[in-house]
């Protein structure tokens, strides 16, 4: 059951905020009795006709006409982050300065895109803590933490972040980390009403942004790694009441849910064999969602299965309905309309679930309204989406050994051989991070390019023995395989060697390359364009870089001592326009970082905004990298080495990188104090407050035994002086 505020009668809450939002007052009043707010200021900067946040359905719909104001994740209800804004433009971007920054007080990775309504910027950081500021100065005006339990970053993957809030009717709505949404007064950061979206037992969170759909808010669930079942939901905006629930995969056969997904579940579940539904299913809608007003229709991106491998999750095969795919649902209802499913059986962790952006494309003549995909295995797809015709459907990097195309008659990948998983390792591109993942990427109407932060990446590709599976709920369900690990250590040097990064401008009309821009490493930030012949992106090289749009040429860059790996924001203020960005880096998946011996090393997690002529304000000095430290000499026999790696996969693989490579922190470069810690660390808790939660599920042997896998992985690949 959802938990709605319990200081106000839903009805009566409704009623008071209708009051509110035709009051014309400079004033908003609290609509709750209780509030974690550290601080609680009006928004002086707000118009004076109307309340903070008062976005609705027609502002919403309309968000075009408001370049000034940034009032989804995507800017419009498009996606398409792009802003007609250009007073920064391509001959005067060269006078841009920093205006602003405000230190969010953590190093751990902050991916949001803000939201800008009525010059009061909204961010939400690491565990989900949220903050209101003044957009022209960076003031902070409000803010409240949820107080997510810390054990929450066990069952999370990547990291405690969250990408964005919402805005609806004077209020902002949060998604916290450990699944509820919690709507709070857009002027003081007061308690509104809270709702959990959580089914009870399940090892669910949420790290995606919400999405308004004419008054409902709707929001998936993260957890398809650890067991659970995937699903999304809508939410009452103004009362958080539950309006409907659509399940991506099937349940128990024969056992409806009495949601809205029941229409077509059995049709799903006729893709699946075996007891899946004790496995969790998975197929978790974690990122990428979409609303188009017109047409009256959600679209949702779906995740991979659960468990990974499909040997264990339907081993008598199928496609496995609706992993990896585009899903639209009727906005209202959550009612099935159609899909499209982009990797059928999927198993190899390419979860389909990037940002869909929508547009209008004139195709042999016609003009279609289409969804854009850029999903991680490396298609860029062009989908109807009306109908959800595949309309084309293209390599957008090069160098895949996964699949040589897709069949248009069937819609279809054409999987190669070599990537059909075995016991035997394989270097499969692409890797686990993909052609390009979350990070957002952005659309120009007026060039016509797609811009897409871009990988090539590989992994060493295999599946583990029957024997090495062991079901356990809010454990990862990865089962990589162990066997010919000489072959394994000279594929994983060639994995790291091998990965590149690089700025994509992509032409969606013609599917093929209009320009790139290359960066020394992949893990490139999200894109933003503008009006003003601009693409803005945060690059692997710790710098906030601008580019002409239309043909590629840097324009203008500045150091700012991290990766910012979600999107750009561009707004105005008094007439001044903003770009505004958080740079908080992820520690992302993402290899060779340190080069000659030593380590990659970023700022604390900061929000810095730019204008035009903007003087006297100074980033605090960089970090001082420190030497890597050669791991412990200590040898350890094989079977206890090989019984680690299976704990490991289990149990840290999600937050540590797979093959211990990379992750929120790679293990390989553990001090000697880490080493000699590590049991009290993993067992009690002794990092909890950087982060790191106990595993008091662990024995002693079995923290042991993952303790000498990680040296292990570190003796493979140090190469005296920095890890290969």
């Amino acid at each position: 059951m959802n938990t709605v505020s319990r200081s106000f009668n839903p009805l009566l809450l409704s009623l008071l905020t209708a009051l509110y939002l035709t009051a014309c007052s400079d004033e908003q009043p609290s609509l709750s009795g209780g509030t974690r707010a550290e601080s609680a200021a009006p928004a002086a900067v707000t118009s004076p006709s109307r309340g903070p946040a008062a976005i609705d359905q027609a502002r919403y719909a309309n968000a075009g006409a408001e370049p000034a104001n940034w009032v989804n994740y995507g800017n419009t209800w498009n996606e398409q982050r792009f802003s007609t804004l250009d007073q920064i433009n391509e001959s005067t971007v060269g006078r841009l300065g920093l205006a602003w920054t405000v230190e969010l007080g953590t190093m751990r990775g902050v991916e949001a895109t803000p939201l800008i309504v009525d010059g009061v910027l909204y961010n939400i950081s690491a565990w989900s803590v949220t903050t209101a500021y003044n957009a022209a100065t960076g003031e902070q005006l409000w803010q409240y933490d949820p107080k997510v339990p810390p054990e929450y970053s066990r069952i999370t993957c990547c990291g405690t972040v969250s990408r964005g809030v919402s805005a609806w009717h004077g209020k902002i709505i949060i998604p916290a980390l450990d699944g509820r949404l919690i709507a709070v007064d857009a002027a003081t950061g007061a308690v509104v009403w809270e709702t959990d979206t959580k089914i009870p037992g399940q090892p669910l969170s949420i790290t995606g942004a919400p999405r308004m759909a004419n008054g409902l808010v709707v929001i998936g669930n993260s957890g398809g790694d650890v067991g659970s079942r995937g699903y999304v939901s809508a939410y009452d905006a103004d009362t958080g009441e539950k309006v409907w629930r659509f399940f991506i995969v099937p349940g128990k056969p024969g056992v409806a849910d009495g949601e809205a997904s029941d229409s077509i579940m059995a049709k799903a579940a006729a893709t699946w064999t075996g007891e899946w539904w004790k496995l969790g299913g998975g197929g978790n809608a974690w990122d990428g969602i979409a609303y188009d007003p017109e047409l009256n229709l959600v679209y949702f991106a779906t995740g991979n299965g659960s468990p990974h491998h499909m040997k264990f999750r339907s081993p008598q095969g199928g496609d496995n309905l609706f992993l990896c795919s585009i899903v639209a649902v009727d906005a209202g209802t959550g009612e099935y309309r159609w899909h499209y499913q982009e990797i059928p059986a999927e198993q190899w962790d390419y979860d389909c679930t990037a940002q869909p952006v929508l547009a209008d494309l004139t195709i042999d003549g016609v003009v279609r309204k289409v969804i854009m995909h850029a999903p991680k295995h490396a298609y860029y797809y062009v989908i109807d989406r009306a109908s959800g015709e595949l309309l084309s459907a293209e390599h957008y990097v090069p160098n895949t050994n996964w699949s040589s195309h897709v069949d248009m008659a069937t819609g279809r990948p054409v999987i190669n051989p070599v990537a059909m998983p075995t016991t035997e390792p394989v270097l499969l591109s692409p890797g686990f991070g993909g052609g390009h993942t979350w990070n957002p990427m952005s659309y120009s109407p007026q060039t016509g390019l797609a811009y897409i932060p871009a990988h090539e990446t590989y992994q060493v590709y295999s599946v583990g023995e029957d024997a090495d599976f062991k079901f356990s709920l809010g454990r990862s369900t990865w089962v990589g395989g162990r066997a010919n690990p000489d072959l394994r250590r000279e594929l994983n040097q060639q994995m790291q060697a091998k990965e590149v990064g690089y700025l994509l401008a992509w032409d969606p009309v013609k599917q093929q390359e209009a320009w790139r821009v290359p960066h020394p490493h992949a893990g490139s930030g999200g894109t933003l364009t503008t009006a003003g012949n601009l693409v803005v992106q945060s690059t692997i090289g710790k710098t906030l870089s601008i580019y002409r749009a239309d043909n590629g040429e840097l324009l203008w860059e500045m150091p700012i001592d991290s990766v910012a790996p979600g999107g750009p924001v561009t707004y105005m203020v008094d007439g001044r326009q903003y770009i505004a960005i958080n740079a908080g880096w992820n520690s992302a998946h993402v290899y060779g970082l340190d080069e000659g011996g030593v380590p990659f090393t970023y700022a604390p997690a900061r929000l810095l905004a730019f204008a035009l002529d903007a003087t006297g304000v100074d980033l605090p000095p960089p970090p001082s990298p420190a030497e890597l430290v050669p791991p412990p000499a200590t040898r350890f026999p094989q079977a206890q080495i090989d019984r680690g790696e299976v704990l490991f996969s289990r149990n840290c693989q999600l937050c540590h990188g797979s093959n211990a490579i990379g992750g929120l922190k790679d293990l390989r470069y553990m001090t000697s104090d880490t080493h000699a810690e590590f049991s009290d660390i993993v067992l009690r808790g002794l990092r909890a407050d950087k982060g790191m939660p106990k595993h008091d599920t662990l024995s002693e042997a079995e923290v042991e035994d993952i303790h000498a896998y990680v040296i292990s992985r570190a003796q493979e690949d140090w190469q005296g002086g920095f890890m290969q």
